[in-house]
């Protein structure tokens, strides 16, 4: 195992690449895909399944763990790895995002963001300084820089405003990070869907100098094909000897077009949010398991697939336990997703090495419209 955090790139078909980034707590195989652990865990799941799965690496949240049960705490007990049982990396966001998005009664000046806890009223204040020093006392391996995400629609003078914000809090962000050998310190890429503003923002990160690069303010509403418009020109503007995460995404086609145009990393609640509300994702599709027509179903959700959920039960079970409210649906509906999104990414991985992706993305286009099997 790497002692330090690394990025070896391996293949590049078109614009998507594979690689591995190497940390003192394991390796990751890009293109990745993170299931996020808000508060200590992947909703629905044992760590030990999560990695079954084939998860290399799990994100965990800033603002909600430092809320509660408290970030001093968790070093205590031994840092987020120990505190939750998942001995492999950990990427934790800044807490931004959560702030703009959650916290109530908020202040956002130069210094820093003042807010009320979503979950007791209780006040806080989350600076660069403050983010970096959370994420040390979680121990995570990656670092994310403490960034502002406006809330849009907003004006392109409000985004450049914004983004220019954000990026004198990475350069604070990186300064109070300092030198942590084996830890990595990602900056963030802002400028909504403006060219110039992407440009300029990549520039000053270039600037500063991190260990990887995200594309931020993304998958907020603005649609899919303007996302991939961004991701058009963006990717392009990064190093290529780094790795460059999409915070945020996605959906399954939103994760393969971000890999055709070039990301490394993703992450996104819906494979776990959606397995407890009943929505499945299948290579020929989504499935409703809550929908009649699964009621006297004996096949599987997707013959081909090796899951737990898969292998061993039926439609029909699925359907009962969900419309029951019983807990093992939201363990195996959400393991099935967590299979199926880690199942697209080796695909996908394998696909680049090989130098045929544009053949495995045509066929999985092709699969997922065909459609769910017929009823029985």
């Amino acid at each position: 195992m790497s002692e330090r955090f690394s990025f070896e790139l391996k293949a590049t078909d078109g614009v998507a690449r594979t690689g591995v980034i190497s940390t003192p707590r394991g390796a990751i195989c890009t293109p990745a895909f993170m299931p996020v652990g808000t508060a200590g865990t992947v909703k629905a799941m044992m760590p030990e399944s999560v990695r079954e799965t084939g998860a290399d690496i799990l994100l965990g949240n800033t603002y909600h763990l430092m809320l509660r049960p408290g970030a001093d705490r968790i070093e205590r007990l031994g840092g987020l790895h120990r505190f939750m049982n998942w001995p492999r990396p950990i990427l934790t966001d800044s807490g931004g995002f959560q702030v703009m998005s959650l916290a109530g009664l908020r202040k956002l000046t130069e210094h820093g963001v003042t807010f009320k806890s979503h979950i007791d009223g209780s006040k806080h204040e989350l600076t660069p300084e403050r983010s970096m020093e959370v994420q040390r006392l979680l121990g995570s391996d990656i670092v994310m820089c403490f960034d502002e995400c406006p809330a849009l629609p907003a004006t392109e003078a409000a985004v450049a405003e914004s983004m220019r914000l954000s990026m004198r809090w990475a350069a604070r962000s990186k300064d109070a990070f300092g030198d942590r050998p084996g830890h990595a310190l990602f900056g963030i890429m802002q400028g909504g869907v403006t060219r110039d503003l992407r440009e300029e923002s990549a520039e000053a990160l270039r600037e500063i100098g991190f260990d990887g690069y995200a594309i931020g303010g993304l998958a907020v509403g603005e649609g899919q094909a303007a996302m991939f418009g961004v991701l058009d020109y963006a990717t392009g503007f990064l190093p290529e000897d780094r790795p460059r995460y999409l915070m945020g995404v996605g959906k399954p086609d939103d994760i393969v077009g971000a890999v055709k145009r070039g990301v490394d990393m993703m992450d996104c609640v819906l494979p776990s949010r959606s397995g407890r509300t009943g929505q499945v994702f299948t290579r020929r599709g989504v499935v409703n398991i809550k929908n009649a027509r699964h009621a006297d179903d004996p096949r599987p959700l997707d013959e081909l697939c090796g899951c737990p959920a898969c292998r061993n039960y039926s439609r029909a079970y699925l359907h009962h336990v969900f419309r029951s409210h019983e807990i093992i649906s939201s363990m195996l509906l959400t393991w099935h997703n967590l299979h199926y999104f880690q199942e697209i990414m080796a695909g996908m991985r394998d696909a680049i090495a090989e130098g045929r992706f544009a053949a495995w993305e045509e066929e999985f286009h092709a699969t997922r419209a065909i459609g769910d099997i017929e009823p029985v």
